[in-house]
């Protein structure tokens, strides 16, 4: 499954990032500049607008106009709303070897893409994810730790039928992507998550996921502020993803064991940086003022 040199050795293969959006003026730019900045410069950065009433579209053009080098493609996908036809349809638009996914709130490290690549350097790995941070919580360091360690604890508890991919932080072999491409769910209603269904056909067709914990993003924690009615129903996608595919275990439970138990404390947590930011002087906020090239989130 591999790239080959011509001296017979695994050859690094191209990578590009997809990148699903709606509504995400506010975060792509800063997710589109550490895409460019890497230390290995991603093939191509595809933002897939799906259908944004606000500035989205605007603040990647003109991310274009500023680093026209820096491979930003803007596409746009209407005919569907949802996750999972925006995924599919930038999948089908890269040109790389190796198809990355995160979210338009995703801060993906300075190495990301070279882990990436080194990663795919193994022939048998046809898809690969790593730990997040939570770059708007206190305590980075703690956080990438204690995410990791999950993270670890449930690929071990999984790695035996169903390992799991992680939608804002994950890499799709070309050929592994084109093996199952038209076997993944559509999920019209909107009841599952996309990257455990993508994770399920991977697996269902014996292709290996590895869990690589130096293949690092920075992720939003928005979603503790939902109320918690709307975060249950988020946490309830894994057993309708797992019910819709006929598996279960109790492994399988792990995942949303855990995002039940930490809603309330971090909750707590995010309500205490908000509101200290909101007491910062203008461009001093939650990352306000702070150039993607100056700061490495795991530091």
């Amino acid at each position: 499954m591999g790239g080959v040199s011509v001296h017979g050795q695994a050859s690094l293969l191209s990578v590009s990032l997809v990148i699903p959006a709606f509504n995400e003026e506010t975060v792509i730019k800063r997710c589109l500049l550490a895409a460019i900045y890497q230390t290995v410069a991603a093939e191509q950065i595809i933002v897939v607008d799906n259908g944004s009433t606000d500035g989205t579209s605007a603040v990647v053009g003109r991310m274009q106009q500023e680093h026209p080098h820096s491979g930003i493609v803007l596409l746009r996908q209407d005919a569907e709303q949802g996750i999972t036809p925006t995924r599919d349809f930038g999948f089908s638009a890269a040109v790389g070897e190796v198809l990355g996914r995160i979210d338009a709130d995703s801060r993906v490290e300075p190495d990301w893409v070279e882990q990436v690549q080194q990663a795919f350097m193994d022939p048998d790995i046809a898809a690969v994810t790593g730990p997040v941070i939570y770059y708007d919580m206190p305590l980075h360091r703690l956080g990438l730790k204690a995410d990791d360690a999950a993270r670890k604890l449930v690929m071990k508890l999984a790695s035996g039928r169903y390992p799991f991919l992680f939608g804002s932080n994950m890499a799709v072999r070309r050929s592994a992507w084109e093996h199952i491409r038209f076997q993944t769910c559509r999920d019209e209603s909107d009841e599952m998550h996309e990257d455990i269904d993508l994770s399920l056909h991977l697996s269902d067709n014996g292709l290996r996921i590895a869990y690589l914990p130096t293949m690092v993003a920075g992720v939003s924690a928005r979603r503790l502020e939902d109320s918690p009615g709307c975060y249950r129903y988020y946490v309830d996608r894994f057993e309708r993803t797992y019910r819709a595919h006929h598996v279960n275990g109790w492994a399988l439970k792990v995942p949303a064991i855990i995002f039940r138990s930490i809603y309330l404390p971090l909750k707590l947590l995010r309500t205490m940086r908000v509101a200290r930011a909101g007491d910062c002087s203008p461009g001093q906020g939650m990352g306000d003022g702070i150039d993607a090239t100056a700061i490495r989130l795991s530091d």
